[in-house]
């Protein structure tokens, strides 16, 4: 049910909505998102590569990622990190956004994304799962757990990592700094709208 509030605000109680609806306003609010171009492989081997904007960094020390693919949508990457527990976070950035958005199509089980989108595999260091050569970084990680979240078919699995190995191009680096402006990143909003994370600007933090 809508309600009106006082403060010019509509009111959705989440128990009354139905269908999308409730994604509809988490994904329309909480932007932009970072995007999880997730790569993984399959105990046979085979690879796989989808975007997830249901992506976080949530740890220093040790550096922890989380990503939440849907039960019901795209099974590779969530069966891929069942079975194999290890996968690479691929930067998505200006130079790549087109190659990402063509990863996120319903591809039978099985199709090799990295090839269906022209993408180079390069071989990780530590794990199994290929990185995207084409990226200005990728991180290597280990799965440390999988949460079952939601809805049994439709909810999602939330997927940890820690990360285990990073590669970013030296061009970007001071040391251990990323130079923002030149990482070009893209946020995922609403729909079929990205946004590019150039339009930066600094606040000093109070003491």
């Amino acid at each position: 049910m809508q309600v009106m509030t006082s403060d010019n605000k509509t009111r959705f109680a989440v128990s009354d909505l139905r269908g999308a609806d409730p994604y509809k306003l988490a994904t329309g609010l909480i932007v932009p998102r970072p995007i999880g171009w997730i790569g993984t492989v399959s105990a046979a081997g085979d690879a796989n590569l989808a975007p997830y904007s249901f992506f976080n960094c949530v740890s220093g020390t040790p550096p922890t990622f989380v990503f939440a693919p849907a039960r019901s949508m795209r099974r590779d990457t969530l069966d891929n990190v069942t079975e194999v527990g290890e996968f690479t976070i691929n930067i998505v950035t200006a130079e790549v956004v087109e190659a990402m958005n063509a990863t996120a199509a319903s591809f039978e089980a099985g199709v090799d994304e990295f090839e269906a989108a022209g993408l180079t595999q390069v071989a990780s260091t530590l794990i199994r799962p290929p990185m995207v050569g084409e990226c200005k970084a990728n991180i290597e990680c280990v799965v440390t757990d999988i949460v079952e979240i939601g809805d049994p078919e439709r909810g999602n699995g939330l997927v940890i990592g820690e990360a285990v190995a990073f590669h970013v191009d030296e061009a970007l680096l001071d040391g251990t700094r990323v130079d923002q402006a030149e990482l070009k990143a893209i946020g995922r909003h609403a729909g079929n709208t990205y946004s590019n994370a150039t339009d930066l600007f600094d606040i000093e933090r109070p003491a």
